[in-house]
């Protein structure tokens, strides 16, 4: 059951001008019964409240509630892992991401890079292109920088965005003062703000994807709202004067936001406008919690980013697909990044015949089932910076869930704590003391997946 089943590409890895924009007008036909396009829109540290339509104080979302109204809002929906790198690499693969070489943040510096993207494990786009969907990346990659890991070597016939881990800055879209931004594998040096253009780039292509007789799949990562917190003023502006009572640290998140679902509406407007809309999946979240410290709300949960608390693994997530999700629906159901796979895959009719740990959640959003299998469930996070209290000098820590009991070290130097998330989800009364038989059930599941994950190398040769 745990093998690694792997799947071969006939030909190797292709040449990255094959990967362009420019296709062979055969590959372009829509194979079989009309699929759905589908489009992943993947946030940056937003908090699970930081929408209005998960109760967040003080903000205005209308456009990302648009599709939690129209469709489903999931309200127990994980991200794979606390931290950016892990929860994308999951998303790309369906698999943990530990067994796909990604434990912790992919960064520019390899001395404090913590994963490295194992180049034989297959993509949502590679599976998507074999079904004739054209598959296109706009906004942040995050999963390495190596020629090999180029997005448009991983599945992408066309990518418009940034390669690296966080911009310094928002305008200048630099980090550590190198340009990452790039055009296939072009380098470019756009001028304006990194959600107006990530935006724009997106309404560009699937305005010019539906003139085209083939569905698309567009995973648009905006790096929206990670530090630093840097909305244009004008929405600022808005805030300010709107909330008066809110703290100039939590305004600066709130614009950011809003700016960010203004992006979000002009895409929703567009599919409307080209008369898309009704057959396309549209699949919102975040990769990780929201951190506290630059302005973020995580509701009532614990924690933030970093940590395998409720709020740093808990995240927003709504779905929409009119011709075939009912609107105004609400789930509870367990699912996780990694299930997005998974469910764009059945959604378009395409069959996943090697090994991955996601299940799709499709039947949900359908309303054809009212929860996921049972299953256990892992999360994880490999660093080597902080101080203090988060100490980490390499090591790995971990969080393990069955039905409502999970145990979790909140770092690779602190104690398991053990909780009952059906009584306490706030994860204020640790059971470690007082549940010992449960205690070492669930350190046994934890262990075996350490024990997994040890097999796949995190690090290039």
């Amino acid at each position: 059951m745990f093998g690694d089943r792997r799947t071969t590409f006939p030909g190797g890895v292709q040449h990255m001008e094959t990967y362009l924009m420019d296709r062979d007008p055969q590959r372009t036909a829509r194979p079989g019964p009309q699929r759905p396009n589908i489009i992943v829109i993947l946030t940056d540290d937003l908090g699970y409240g930081d929408l209005s339509c998960f109760g967040g104080p003080n903000l205005r979302t209308p456009h990302i509630d648009r599709i939690a109204a129209e469709g489903v809002r999931l309200t127990r929906f994980y991200a794979n892992s606390p931290v950016c790198s892990p929860s994308r690499a999951s998303l790309m693969t369906g698999r943990y991401p530990d067994l796909v070489g990604v434990p912790g943040v992919i960064r520019t510096l390899a001395e404090n890079s913590w994963g490295y993207f194992s180049p034989d494990a297959v993509t949502l786009p590679d599976l998507l292109k074999r079904a004739g969907y054209h598959t296109a990346l706009v906004g942040k990659w995050h999963l390495g920088l190596e020629p090999e890991n180029h997005p448009c070597l991983r599945g992408f016939d066309y990518f418009h965005g940034f390669l690296g881990d966080m911009m310094d800055d928002y305008w200048t879209h630099r980090r550590h003062r190198q340009n990452y931004m790039r055009r296939n594998d072009q380098v470019i040096d756009p001028e304006g703000h990194a959600t107006d253009l990530f935006t724009d780039w997106a309404e560009a292509y699937v305005r010019q994807q539906t003139a085209e007789n083939c569905p698309f799949f567009l995973y648009l990562a905006y790096n929206a709202p990670h530090l630093p917190i840097q909305p244009p003023e004008e929405w600022l502006a808005r805030v300010r004067e709107r909330e008066p009572g809110v703290s100039e640290k939590r305004a600066r998140y709130i614009a950011l936001i809003e700016h960010l679902d203004a992006g979000v509406g002009r895409l929703l407007e567009a599919l409307d406008e080209i008369g898309a809309a009704g057959d396309t999946l549209v699949i919102f979240t975040s990769d990780n919690g929201g951190l506290l410290s630059a302005g973020a709300w995580n509701g009532p949960l614990r924690g933030e980013k970093q940590d395998m608390y409720e709020g740093g693994i808990r995240v927003p997530a709504c779905v929409r697909w009119p011709d075939r999700i009912p609107a105004g629906t609400e789930s509870d159901a367990l699912a996780m990044i990694m299930d997005i796979l998974p469910t764009c895959c059945e959604a378009a009719g395409v069959s996943v015949e090697h090994w991955i740990e996601g299940s799709s959640f499709l039947p949900v959003l359908m309303g054809q089932a009212r929860d996921m299998p049972d299953r256990v469930l892992h999360w994880v996070r490999r660093e080597g910076t902080g101080t203090g209290i988060r100490t980490y000098l390499g090591q790995e820590y971990y969080a393990v869930r069955r039905k409502d009991a999970k145990l979790l070290h909140n770092g690779p130097f602190q104690s398991l704590e053990l909780y009952d998330l059906a009584e306490d989800e706030r994860e204020i009364r640790d059971l470690a003391g007082s549940a010992p038989h449960l205690f070492r059930e669930l350190g046994r599941l934890m262990q075996r997946q350490v024990q997994r994950a040890g097999a796949v190398p995190w690090q290039k040769g």
